[in-house]
């Protein structure tokens, strides 16, 4: 196997209930009210942090010249930069992203969809993902494993 078998692109994993929540908020309207200035600064600050943070990890990939986009063939295991803290950075900004534009949007459709935008992430990318880069890398994986997070 020269790369992981994704049964969903990441993307489209957290970007689909993203949209669902969206357009359900236009549609029917939210059942609860987020309240608005306070949440949109939070929703701007993750958008700044989705930023900064997977640039970060795209510059550590491609540093390394590594496979940036899901489904490419991964050379080695990366521990530097944000791969200290999470063995997913480019998904955890992709969920920091999707809960600031909820929040920018004050959507409670989208943002309570965003857990059902991590499961489908979590069982269409990361398991495949982990399974590939087990099979690939062996105990050196399983050791990176046990010394970081998936997430944080």
């Amino acid at each position: 196997m020269d790369a992981p078998a994704f049964r969903i692109w990441p993307p489209v994993a957290l970007g689909v209930p993203l949209v669902v929540g969206l357009v359900l908020s236009a549609t029917v309207g939210d059942p609860v009210r987020l309240g608005g200035t306070g949440l949109r600064w939070v929703g701007w600050g993750l958008l700044a942090a989705f930023v900064l943070w997977n640039g970060w990890t795209l510059w550590v990939m491609g540093s390394h010249r590594t496979a940036v986009l899901p489904g490419g063939s991964t050379r080695l295991v990366l521990r530097s930069g944000p791969f200290r803290f999470s063995r997913n950075p480019l998904y955890l900004g992709l969920v920091a992203l999707d809960v600031g534009l909820a929040l920018l949007a004050l959507s409670f459709w989208a943002l309570v969809l965003v857990p059902v935008g991590v499961a489908a992430l979590w069982w269409g990318a990361i398991r495949p993902e982990e399974h590939y880069l087990a099979e690939t890398f062996g105990a050196e994986y399983e050791a990176y494993r046990s010394r970081v997070r998936r997430w944080l």
